[in-house]
């Protein structure tokens, strides 16, 4: 049986709700460097303050991943502007859509920003995303698609990425990497979970032959049928936990 992850003491300039929400994101990072989905100190992945509108937490710029804590995530408004106190910058690049998102989508309590290597590729191929094998069919309908413009650093391109999304949560960003937008942190990564082993299954089986089309009948019932995303199912917080509890066997140290 797994030993209880340890306590350590909240920070009184934080409320329970926001120390939780932060706990959360941080256990988030130290996952995707577990996952080995860093990209160095860059990329993103951004979580509303429960309970403070227009404001959500993100990682500090020039820590890598392994570094997050949850006392060390930056608090900003919709605008990008730090809240608080914060040792440490932000990337630009993090709130010029993530701020978007999270200001225009009322259920878009958090957005995650990748650059691994299986998604950016299938962002860099013509057809995108291929609904030709088993994570790839969960997936549609939910797809959508950006023309590349260079480093996302002009906020007037948030709303382009935004009206680009039409609502459906994973937007691949051509010849960049993929967006994904949940309703909960453990949403989200299941989005981006499922979004990453379909690329990877898609490079891996390109080349070997023509790919075997799934029927569109077939696809929509995937959809209808996965859990993975479903709020009456957890939406991924079982498979979220689980790896949050590896994390903590690791190294607990995310949650200071």
């Amino acid at each position: 049986m797994t030993s209880p992850a340890p306590a350590f003491a909240r920070p009184e300039r934080f409320s329970a709700a926001e120390w939780d929400a932060r706990v959360q994101l941080a256990a988030a990072y130290r996952i995707f460097d577990h996952l080995g989905w860093t990209e160095l100190i860059y990329n993103h992945l951004s979580l509303r303050v429960p309970g403070e509108d227009g404001q959500f937490l993100v990682n500090p710029f020039g820590l890598h991943y392994s570094e997050v804590t949850a006392s060390n995530l930056v608090k900003v408004d919709v605008n990008g502007k730090i809240l608080g106190h914060s040792d440490w910058p932000i990337n630009p690049a993090g709130f010029t859509f993530h701020g978007a998102i999270h200001a225009t989508l009322p259920d878009a309590h958090c957005v995650m920003h990748v650059h691994t290597t299986p998604t950016m590729a299938v962002c860099c191929l013509e057809e995108g995303l291929s609904f030709t094998n088993f994570y790839a069919a969960q997936l549609w309908g939910k797809v959508a698609y950006h023309a590349f413009e260079g480093i996302t650093v002009h906020l007037e391109e948030g709303q382009r990425i935004l009206a680009s999304a039409d609502g459906k949560p994973v937007l691949l960003l051509r010849n960049h990497g993929p967006v994904v937008i949940g309703q909960t942190l453990p949403q989200a990564f299941a989005y981006m979970w499922v979004l990453q082993r379909a690329c990877e299954v898609q490079l891996a089986s390109q080349g070997k032959g023509a790919l075997r089309p799934i029927p569109v009948p077939v696809l929509e019932a995937c959809v209808r049928d996965a859990l993975n995303f479903n709020p009456k199912y957890g939406a991924g917080e079982d498979g979220f936990t689980a790896l949050q509890r590896l994390v903590d066997a690791k190294d607990p140290g995310y949650r200071r």
